[in-house]
């Protein structure tokens, strides 16, 4: 179980990942080695999986965001397996989920253009086991995009 200042802790890494311990302790009101202590458990506990930098996307040419619908020919563990193994395997791939209703997947890609989606689609998504259909959504404008969690 979560107590007060475990929550306090991960809403505080989640604002600013780049925090010191020191840091960390004075704005939870623990001692420094209590909040090491904590947090190494939080991360062991797996409540924390990583701590990494957010890239600006425009700064590395990955500007433009597109979502993709993906339909698979069959809905078998085996196909869903296939396909899985295979999206894994693609490096621009940002996120890739299972969803029910209309699509099987929907896959979230940065690209520096419509163009440069265009030889992924082309070369690499449709090629995808199992692929039947699929829809593309090009975002015009990010509102929220990666918010913290709430809890």
């Amino acid at each position: 179980m979560l107590d007060r200042i475990d929550r306090n802790i991960l809403r505080h890494l989640q604002a600013n990942g780049r925090l010191t311990n020191a840091e960390l302790s004075d704005k939870v009101n623990v001692s420094p080695a209590t909040c090491h202590r904590r947090t190494q458990r939080l991360f062991e506990q797996g409540f924390i999986r990583s701590v990494r930098a957010e890239i600006a996307p425009e700064k590395v040419a990955r500007g433009a965001l597109v979502v993709v619908g993906v339909v698979l020919d069959r809905s078998t563990p085996e196909s869903f397996g296939a396909f899985e193994k295979a999206a894994l395997a693609l490096p621009f791939l940002l996120d890739c989920h299972l969803v029910a209703g209309d699509f099987d997947y929907f896959l979230k890609i940065r690209v520096r253009d419509i163009a440069d989606f265009n030889r992924l689609h082309g070369e690499q998504l449709i090629a995808l086991p199992g692929v039947r259909q699929t829809r593309t959504f090009f975002v015009m404008k990010e509102v929220i995009d990666n918010a913290p969690l709430e809890f």
